[in-house]
């Protein structure tokens, strides 16, 4: 698989330097940032993780709480999109993006699920109020502090522990954007037997050092944060560290492709088909 860098706009790449100018001749104490490199970098990644991208909130869908073949049933105390066979062994989770567990689009990706033989959920991790990029009372920032993905690991666990309960023996799970943490998470404490994440938000460098179950990695070729350049550091970290894993860029695509596409595009629908399949076919591989 070849990888597509994505050059760093000539604006950005001024001011980087301008900054790493400023701080060589003046020194921290004239940003009023902590003393070392090392530390003012830092504070600006943790800032930067608890900050909810633009592109995270793009193309909002309509939400619809009918949509979809499956039903909704309480599962852990979570309202969730559950479809497919409760008999069979294998479940999957599906972790969404900001916009919930009511997206027409992702309910299709349940039922596609299901339909591969698998009891597909789809919790509401934020009870009731998922991303509204219209309600000027919840702007996006304060809005993810009460629905953090490290919150979302925290429920995720709670759901597995449900669906362990009822007796499924394999677990696989996919998160899409602000779900692709919690399921990296799920990986890392080897919660589920395989993972695959799409258009990832918030997973790090190190979150992908640790993880050590097979994992595919879904990207976009137009995805500013996790770009070419960045898979292509987490398919080189998981090759060392010998993890089964999928690493794919899909071109001319942008964050988001899976989800948030143009039901009426041809090329969108296919593209993002494309990526349903690769996914379903490492959930096989894996969890079935």
């Amino acid at each position: 698989m070849s990888f597509r860098s994505t050059p760093v706009h000539k604006s950005a790449a001024t001011v980087i330097s301008a900054v790493i100018f400023l701080f060589l001749i003046h020194g921290a104490h004239c940003f009023d940032l902590p003393g070392t490199a090392t530390e003012i970098f830092q504070k600006i990644g943790e800032e930067r993780k608890i900050s909810l991208a633009p592109h995270c909130g793009s193309n909002p869908p309509i939400l619809d709480p009918e949509s979809g073949v499956g039903h909704v049933e309480k599962l852990a105390d979570f309202n969730s999109y559950v479809s497919g066979s409760p008999e069979c062994k294998h479940a999957v989770l599906l972790a969404s993006d900001v916009y919930g567990y009511e997206a027409p689009n992702l309910r299709k990706i349940a039922d596609k699920v299901a339909d591969a033989g698998f009891y597909a959920v789809v919790p509401d991790f934020f009870n009731g109020e998922p991303y509204d990029p219209n309600n000027p009372d919840r702007p996006k920032d304060a809005w993810l502090k009460d629905h953090s993905p490290e919150k979302g690991f925290e429920d995720a666990k709670l759901m597995i522990d449900a669906l362990k309960s009822k007796g499924f023996s394999s677990i696989g799970a996919a998160g899409f954007c602000w779900g692709a943490k919690a399921v990296v998470e799920l990986t890392k404490a080897k919660l589920i037997q395989a993972a695959v994440i799409l258009h990832p938000s918030y997973v790090t460098v190190d979150d992908i050092k640790s993880v050590k179950l097979p994992i595919a990695i879904l990207g976009a070729e137009l995805d500013h944060l996790a770009s070419p350049a960045v898979l292509k550091q987490f398919d080189d970290i998981l090759s060392a560290n010998k993890v089964d894993r999928f690493v794919k860029v899909f071109p001319n695509c942008s964050h988001g492709w899976t989800l948030r596409y143009d039901i009426n595009n041809s090329t969108a629908v296919a593209r993002a088909n494309e990526a349903h399949q690769d996914m379903l076919e490492w959930l096989l591989k894996y969890v079935k």
